[in-house]
């Protein structure tokens, strides 16, 4: 199987919806609605399959102040998991953020060692800009946050 990533266009937000659902009832991640998804297309890369174009993984870049941007909505489908396909989105969106000009990124995750793997570093949550906190707000898990807190200075 051939796959590629590219920049999530419209007709991928119905597939990148069900991934992300699927990982988070499992507990690999929180849940992202619909309306979130269409609101941040622009934020998402996807690996899509060459032959049918269908959605295998996705990651956003998500901008939250000039010197800060967050990883997010890291999925890749079961069968892919371990082959390196979540690296390379994570790495798209690290070439995306140093082409903006962002050089802290960081990442609210479960899955720390993947991210330690890739340069990031645990933190205290209270480093974040406070903006991070708004998004926080609107989460079911909001204010016993479970997540881990890691930065990447480029």
């Amino acid at each position: 199987m051939s796959s590629y990533i590219r920049k999530a266009m419209m007709q991928d937000v119905k597939a990148i919806h069900a991934l992300l659902m699927s990982c988070a009832s499992k507990g690999q991640l929180l849940p992202r609605s619909l309306s979130s998804l269409y609101s941040h297309l622009r934020d998402f890369h996807v690996l899509v399959d060459r032959d049918d174009e269908r959605v295998l993984g996705c990651c956003a870049l998500t901008i939250f102040w000039a010197d800060h941007a967050e990883i997010r909505s890291l999925a890749v489908v079961e069968e892919l998991k371990g082959r390196g396909f979540g690296r390379k989105l994570v790495e798209s969106c690290l070439s995306e953020a140093v082409t903006l000009g962002v050089y802290k990124v960081f990442t609210l995750t479960y899955v720390s060692g993947f991210f330690a793997r890739l340069g990031f570093e645990e933190v205290e949550k209270d480093v974040l800009p406070q903006k991070v906190w708004t998004d926080c707000l609107n989460c079911p898990k909001f204010p016993d946050c479970d997540e881990t807190a890691m930065l990447l200075v480029m």
